[in-house]
């Protein structure tokens, strides 16, 4: 990913609960306190099933996305069932709270 200006999207993974309390927690507090712009949303699962329009904005433009969420997979699919084109691995990034830890996910967030 360039190191050009970026988007980033936290996911709280609100409804299914599989991501860790305690990684989603501390994600979200090293963005909070970085100061870094960041747009987080509640549960990227319920967006696709209600085919949320806001999905297609969150990874459009020319500017490289980070997805902080679950499987790269997973998110992937997401995307495609609700009808809008994943970009390649060069725009988007899918960072996995699931299987990375805090620490992991917030540097590479934050370029460190």
């Amino acid at each position: 990913m360039s190191d050009s200006p970026k988007k980033i999207l936290y996911c709280r993974c609100a409804f299914a609960q599989v991501v860790a309390e305690g990684v989603k927690n501390e994600v979200l507090e090293r963005l909070c306190d970085s100061g870094v712009s960041f747009e987080t949303v509640s549960d990227l699962c319920e967006m696709s099933a209600r085919k949320d329009p806001r999905l297609e904005k969150m990874i459009a433009g020319e500017a490289p996305v980070q997805i902080a969420a679950c499987y790269p997979r997973a998110v992937k699919w997401l995307f495609h069932q609700a009808g809008v084109p994943f970009p390649d691995e060069e725009k988007v990034e899918v960072l996995n709270m699931r299987e990375e830890t805090a620490e992991e996910i917030s540097n590479k967030l934050l370029n460190k």
